[in-house]
This record gives C-alpha cells, structure tokens and sequence, in this order.
C-alpha cells in the first residue's frame, strides 16, 4: 500500500538528467520533471559491456552477450566458448554442460577466487558480513587458504592460484554451482583470454585458433550514466559515480559491491542515503 504524498510515475522513462536552476530537471518520455534532490539507482548493470574484438563481425557462429543468454537448450550440440568466469560465466558453462552442448570452454584472463555456497553449513554470504570489519589482506589470506583445502589444486584444470582477493577487491568470488564438478569431470575445457576472432572461431592468447560454434561473452556491463547524466565531474573514468564530486542535490545508491552481498548494501546504503537527503533537503529548505 502506498504511503500518502509518495507520487508514483510508472512508464516514465528517463531519458536524460540536467542541472537545473536551484535543482535538477529531468528529461523523461512524459516531460520534464523538476526536483531539488534527484537519486540515481540505475545499479551497475544498467548496459551489457561487449569488447571491441577484432574481425567480430566475421564470425560465422553465433555471439551474445550474458544478458541475453536464456537457456542451453537452444545450443545442444554446439561447441561454446564463455568468455569470462564471473559468477554469470561459470553458471552458463555448467548450464551449457547440463543441457547437451557438444563442447564447453571457458576463456580466462584473471583467475578467480571459487568458494562453495556453504561452509560448515553456514552461507557464504554471512562469513562476507562477518569479515567484513576485519583486515582485507588477513582476511584474504585466510580464505585462499580454507578455499584451497576445499577445492583442491586446480593448476590441472587450467587455473591454478586466484589471482585476486573478494575483500581487497571488494567483490564477491565465484560462488560454485556446479562448475568445480564439470571442470573436474572434463566437461568443461579452460583457455587463454580471447583476442580476436575468425570465420569458424577464436584466436586466444597463446596464439592458438580454435573453432567455436557459440561464443557467451560473460563480459560484464557498464551503468550507462555517462548517457544519462549531464554532470560529468560526478563520474570517474569507468562511468561509476564519484559523491564527492557530484554537484549538490545529486546523489547514488546502488553501485557498491562488496562480499557482504548487493541486497545487504543496498539495505544498509539506502537508509544511511535517506538521512543524508532529509538532512540536505532541510538545509536546502
């Protein structure tokens, strides 16, 4: 039910927000909207991020993005490359391997760290909470070695050592629901970071073609506000927000990612956020 004096605009979408006099305006679909305060929470994932492989658009199978990946039953039988092993890459190689694809390779630039859903029965989720206070080298240091002993040396299997730490990086790890299995199994196949394409394939970088019928670019997304945002000192050079350097009025919810999980920050950020504006808006007052 929706509280008195909350005015709900559905269908209004923006196309474009500006500094506006004593304000913001904001450009939608239906009109301009003029506000004081104006809260972007597009998130990050706001536009799928391709990479600008070279010859592309010579390739003979098919591409797409994550985003738009739905289901490897289309693909039974085909020969998949997923480029990239984020959480959203390792789901669609096992999803890939589950639903008949012929052949499944994951391509790797940055090895990652894997963990279980559980430990000791307890959600992954809650040790991100827990840690999160604690030192981020430490804790770093204490989960590559706990995540070792659960998984095993995988320097067999194309991965070896992460390359990176979930709390000095401030990201979640790869969650496995399946993947170690099929990895393990033989199911799923480890190369090099792509460079380019072919005709029939990839060229990965250790200077090898290899032939591919589908390639899943699990390449992650950008926030697009560079498109939407006429306030260019407030973004940095990736297009994610900058607070400190936003004009006043301007603020962001919903673009940290921590290991403590994204529903737990945007809980936590968005209460802190709503003093911040009813103090701002009592000031401004």
């Amino acid at each position: 039910m929706l509280q008195a004096g909350l005015d709900v605009r559905l269908g209004a979408s923006v196309e474009r927000v500006h500094p506006g006099r004593g304000g913001w305006l904001v450009e939608t679909a239906g009109g301009g909207l003029e506000a004081r305060a104006v809260v972007l929470a597009t998130g990050r994932h706001r536009m799928p991020r391709v990479p600008d492989w070279p010859r592309a658009d010579e390739f003979g199978g098919r591409l797409l993005h994550s985003a738009d990946y739905g289901t490897g039953a289309e693909f039974v039988g085909t020969r998949a490359l997923v480029v990239g092993i984020g959480n959203s890459g390792a789901e669609i190689a096992v999803d890939l391997v589950e639903q008949g694809a012929a052949a499944v390779s994951v391509a790797v630039r940055s090895r990652p760290p894997i963990t279980s859903r559980e430990i000791a029965g307890i959600p992954v989720q809650l040790f991100g909470m827990a840690l999160h206070p604690f030192s981020a080298v430490l804790v770093d240091r204490l989960g590559k070695a706990m995540r070792r002993r659960a998984t095993g040396d995988l320097s067999p299997y194309g991965l070896g050592d992460e390359e990176w730490g979930p709390f000095a990086e401030r990201r979640p790890p790869v969650i496995d629901v399946g993947f170690l299995r099929e990895l393990k199994a033989g199911a799923i196949n480890v190369v090099p970071a792509v460079v380019s394409f072919t005709s029939r394939g990839v060229v990965t970088a250790d200077g090898q073609e290899r032939p591919f019928d589908l390639v899943v670019a699990a390449t992650g997304f950008t926030t697009g506000l560079e498109q939407l945002l006429d306030a260019p000192e407030a973004l940095d050079e990736r297009g994610y927000p900058q607070p400190a350097h936003a004009p006043s009025g301007l603020f962001f919810a919903g673009y940290a990612e921590t290991p403590r999980g994204q529903l737990f920050e945007a809980n936590r950020g968005s209460r802190r956020l709503a003093a911040t504006i009813d103090d701002y808006l009592g000031r401004a007052a």
